[in-house]
């Protein structure tokens, strides 16, 4: 059921809107004391009147996004008193939509991290089980939906950062094709890898979102011309006969956790489900040694682009600045000052494999397998109409399980295949499926690049067939 259109229903004057707008406001706060999910709490009422599926619905907006006259920090220290002078085109769109924004979330910080722990305000807490973690880097946006405080929340996807804090929380987690919504006014991560992405409570809400943000942007050349498809209108399209696969290698894991092995013995009776209702889907084989060159290519490639797109953040043009005898050491302090150990390891890094005697060797021979990969992918999306897998191996980590950016060697493909997505920049879908040791657990669907529609379209009806009840976790 879309929470967006059951709220719609409800709102038949700017009363309604501004009542609701106090009720979510309060349960934000709420959410904060509880989950830690907010940055900030927009107490001012703004709404612009709009004939969209989206008028009067609250929304929260991940600190990473611009917003003019609201503070916009990353959940850096370094920007920890921001406030931007333009917004971005996404907050621009939903504003024009009716849509009303309550909240800034937290983040990893500077969105380069999985663990929903390292923003400056502290950790964020999953609401299926606070002593978890929700994951990351667009905790507080899927904190916020899987705690029922709002019905969507905007994220941005580097690796799987909307994805998985999606599938360990028990949402809906939405990364539209490369260029599908501008990323103006987006704090650049990996510029060759970042995607806006919504987190939702359903796929049909994944779709309304998704209608009102694609579009072409003359402030970001890589945003694509929007393909005229009213998503919505698509999602409920017959699914008979299409063909979804799965990777053999990244299934086949040898592993002594329970977990891990209840998570894929599920996915292979939801494959078995999908095939009784007319969806073919087999297995194809991968060369193992470009899937273990995954995680690394992406740290290769993701380090090197944050340290350059970072290279403003200086103490210098704005940010917090720490004084020193010349601008050189003022750079060295604040930046030492600034970040986590995390981003100054990431950073350190960056700056080591784009020396000019390490390029050749680190960073090209990423972006090398990088298209190895893709170029596999394109020819199995010619023959399938999407990729299927378990979006992690495991459930939500719990915080004294000594987990950090690392991932468990055990099942590092299971845990790390949702970065093909973004080599790509293929349209990619995470949804809940089932539960285990009481726990959300999701399915990623992959699809081949532009097919955004198809993508929604097969994902709402796996979810029809699914029929998920991970229950409410209201603040």
């Amino acid at each position: 059921m879309s929470k967006i259109i059951e709220l719609r229903e409800k709102l038949n004057s700017e009363d309604d809107i501004k009542n609701l707008f106090n009720e979510t406001i309060e349960k934000a706060k709420e959410c904060n004391n509880k989950y830690n999910a907010f940055v900030t709490i927009t107490d001012e009422y703004n709404h612009i009147d709009s004939d969209s599926f989206l008028n009067g619905i609250p929304y929260s907006l991940k600190d990473n996004f611009s917003t003019e006259g609201i503070l916009t920090t990353g959940s850096s220290n370094l920007l920890k008193n921001y406030v931007p002078v333009f917004d971005s085109t996404v907050y621009e769109k939903l504003k024009n939509a009716g849509a009303v924004l309550i909240g800034k979330t937290v983040l990893d910080e500077l969105a380069m991290g999985g663990t929903g722990t390292t923003g400056n305000t502290g950790i964020v807490k999953n609401p299926c089980d606070i002593n978890r973690m929700i994951g990351g880097s667009s905790s507080g946006s899927a904190a916020s939906v899987a705690a029922g405080v709002v019905p969507f929340s905007i994220g941005s996807d580097t690796g799987d950062s909307v994805r998985k804090p999606a599938s360990y929380s028990g949402i809906v987690g939405f990364k539209p094709t490369y260029g599908r919504i501008s990323r103006y006014g987006l704090f650049n991560f990996a510029s060759s890898l970042d995607h806006v992405g919504i987190l939702s409570k359903s796929v049909m809400d994944a779709a309304i979102v998704t209608d009102i943000l694609k579009g072409y942007d003359s402030k970001d050349m890589t945003s694509l011309k929007d393909d005229g498809i009213k998503y919505v209108n698509e999602i409920n399209n017959d699914i008979t006969g299409k063909k979804l696969f799965y990777i053999k290698e990244i299934i086949d894991v040898n592993t002594d956790s329970e977990e891990v092995k209840e998570n894929i013995r599920l996915f292979h009776e939801l494959i078995d489900k999908i095939k009784s209702i007319g969806v073919f889907v087999e297995e194809v084989s991968f060369d193992k040694s470009l899937l273990n060159a995954i995680q690394g290519s992406y740290y290769s490639i993701s380090c090197a682009e944050a340290t350059s797109n970072n290279s403003n953040l200086t103490g210098l043009p704005f940010g917090e600045r720490v004084e020193g005898k010349d601008y050189k050491e003022i750079m060295l302090r604040t930046r030492t000052d600034g970040f986590s150990e995390l981003i100054k390891r990431r950073f350190v890094l960056g700056s080591y494999i784009l020396k000019r005697e390490n390029q050749e060797k680190l960073y090209l021979n990423a972006l090398r397998v990088r298209r190895l990969i893709v170029e596999k992918m394109n020819e199995l999306f010619n023959k399938y109409d999407g990729l299927i897998l378990p979006s992690t191996g495991g459930i939500a980590p719990l915080f004294n399980s000594n987990s950090s950016d690392k991932l468990s060697n055990e099942y590092l493909l299971l845990e790390s295949h949702m970065i093909i997505g973004n080599f790509g920049g293929y349209p990619s879908i995470s949804i809940p499926y089932a539960k285990v040791n009481s726990m959300p657990v999701g399915i990623t669907l992959t699809c081949g690049a532009m097919k955004d529609a198809l993508t929604l379209n097969i994902a709402n009806k796996l979810e029809e067939l699914i029929k998920y009840d991970g229950g409410e976790y209201h603040v």
